[in-house]
C-alpha cells in the first residue's frame, strides 16, 4: 500500500483512495475522513447511497436491531455509524433522550399525544411517531412544565 499527500493551497480538499475491496481499514478511513470537522452535519447511509444530513433537520435518532437509524425531515430513514450514547455527546442541546432507544430533536417536534392508555407519543413535523418511555417523560415534564 502507498499514501501520497500532495499540498495545495489553492485547491479544495479532495481524498482519492484505490484499492482491491472494502475493508473495515477502509471503512475507518472513510469515516475519519468524512467526519473530520464536521459538527453541523452527519453522514447517513440509504442502500448504496451516502448521504449528508443536516443535524438541525433531523427529527429523531432511534437503534433497531444493532443499529442506528436518524430520521429525517422529509420522513426518509437513514442509517448512521454512530450509535446513540455517541450521539448525544456530539448533539446539540435541543436533542432529549425520550426512551432507552430513541433521541428527540424538540425544535422539530409537531405535537404531543396523549393514548387511552396513558402513553405519550412525539409527532414530528414530517408526520413520524414515536412513543416516550414514562421516565423520560417525567424527566421532560419537570425540565419543560409540560
Amino acid at each position: 500500500m502507498f499514501f501520497k499527500v500532495q499540498i495545495d493551497v489553492n485547491c479544495e480538499e479532495t481524498v482519492t483512495a484505490t484499492v482491491h475491496r472494502r475493508t473495515p481499514l477502509i471503512d475507518e478511513i472513510e469515516r475519519l475522513i468524512l467526519q473530520e470537522n464536521m459538527t453541523d452535519q452527519l453522514f447517513g447511509y440509504d442502500g448504496d447511497e451516502i448521504c449528508v444530513l443536516e443535524i438541525r433537520m433531523v427529527e429523531c435518532f432511534f437503534s433497531e436491531a444493532d443499529k442506528t437509524y436518524a430520521i429525517y425531515a422529509d420522513g426518509r430513514k437513514y442509517q448512521v455509524k454512530k450509535r446513540l450514547y455517541e450521539l448525544e455527546e456530539i448533539l446539540p442541546k435541543e436533542f432529549e433522550r425520550i426512551s432507552k432507544s430513541a433521541l428527540a430533536n424538540w425544535k422539530r417536534v409537531s405535537k404531543l399525544s396523549v393514548q387511552l392508555s396513558g402513553a405519550v407519543n412525539v409527532v414530528f413535523k414530517s408526520g413520524y411517531v414515536d412513543c416516550i418511555s414514562r421516565r423520560c417523560f417525567s424527566e421532560l415534564k419537570r425540565r419543560y412544565g409540560i
